[in-house]
């Protein structure tokens, strides 16, 4: 049943692009200077969750480092690494820079002087940029002119309103694209294309593709996680195709999995702050900040902890009931 794996993970990176053409020419336009030894312009890409922005991203930047010799790239999940140094240590494991360098020892300076001293391009991907602990990371790497800057959130505005005037003045400079909501069709194209790539000729006919696609609304991810356990239990079972009943049946595995892997991804204060959500049920907003600073070593400001808390909610691990001071959060179950 399955003939490549990697095609079934949300990671993979395809050949094309479907249904983002005219995002990717506008990308690419932005990056185009670096062919020319000049700098790019920095980017913010913003859109719903599923919506493929970290895959445009990664694509376009694919296509530049294809066509361009002296051009590096570095990839940051700041939902995992929100802290200077740990954006810091991320984009260097992930550029292969700096493996002399500790997590637990370098500075930033140690950090910025290794980027200083590149002899090449390099085009940082700051992915859920929002949720940076310290936004400084962003301001120190957006001052390096052979740095290229593209960042990726759910919501502008909702990233601003907790940005200070040093990053809201840059970011508000920045190159914007917006991606939409995939639709129902589009969908369908996507995942067609991860058939191809990954599964046997035949295994998915056109009625339990456009099921995915329907059951997906719109999310990319959640339409491959879909796809997913449907053919692992299609081939755990020995079926030679799927069905709708079949990716049916797989739907709140495959809502776990996605959700389980937005838990693996939290850093650590943000993981606390998830623990006791879960472990409560449902809890009020003062007694969840008690209960956060008692676990934490060096606990968050308000700001950044709310910022925390919002990243949770866009990625339905949480949900907040209210908005003044009788606010409470409740766990979301998938």
């Amino acid at each position: 049943m399955i003939t490549d794996a990697r095609a079934l993970r949300p990671i993979f990176i395809p050949s094309e692009l479907h249904h983002r053409d005219g995002e990717i020419e506008h990308l690419s336009s932005c990056l185009k200077p670096i062919q020319q030894n000049l700098s790019g312009q920095n980017t913010l890409i913003t859109g719903p969750s599923g919506a493929g922005k970290t895959t445009l991203a990664q694509y376009t930047v694919g296509q530049l480092k294809s066509a361009t010799l002296s051009v590096r790239s570095g990839y940051v999940n700041c939902l995992s690494d929100s802290s200077m140094s740990g954006a810091f240590h991320a984009l260097f494991r992930d550029a292969g820079l700096g493996i002399d360098l500790s997590l637990e020892s370098a500075s930033t300076t140690q950090y910025l002087d290794k980027l200083r001293h590149l002899d090449e391009h390099m085009v940082v991907i700051l992915d859920e940029v929002d949720v940076l602990a310290d936004p400084s990371v962003i301001v120190s790497l957006w001052e390096e002119p052979h740095i290229t800057l593209l960042m990726v959130c759910v919501d502008e505005d909702d990233f601003l309103s907790n940005a200070d005037s040093r990053v809201s003045s840059r970011v508000r400079s920045a190159e914007k694209i917006r991606l939409q909501k995939y639709h129902s069709d589009e969908l369908v194209d996507i995942i067609e294309a991860r058939v191809v790539a990954g599964l046997q000729h035949g295994a998915a006919d056109h009625s339990t593709i456009s099921r995915i696609a329907e059951l997906a609304a719109g999310d990319a991810r959640l339409a491959i996680a879909f796809l997913r356990r449907a053919a692992e239990r299609a081939q755990r079972e020995g079926l030679d195709t799927l069905s709708p009943g079949l990716v049916e049946d797989v739907v709140d595995d495959a809502e776990t999995d996605v959700q389980e892997r937005n838990i693996q991804r939290l850093s650590t204060h943000q993981q606390i702050l998830h623990d006791i959500v879960r472990e409560n049920g449902e809890i009020a907003a003062g007694d969840l900040r008690e209960e956060y600073e008692k676990r934490a070593q060096n606990p968050k400001s308000e700001t950044t902890r709310r910022r925390y808390l919002q990243s949770l909610e866009r990625y339905d691990l949480i949900e907040q009931i209210g908005a003044t001071r009788g606010t409470y959060y409740r766990y979301s179950k998938p």
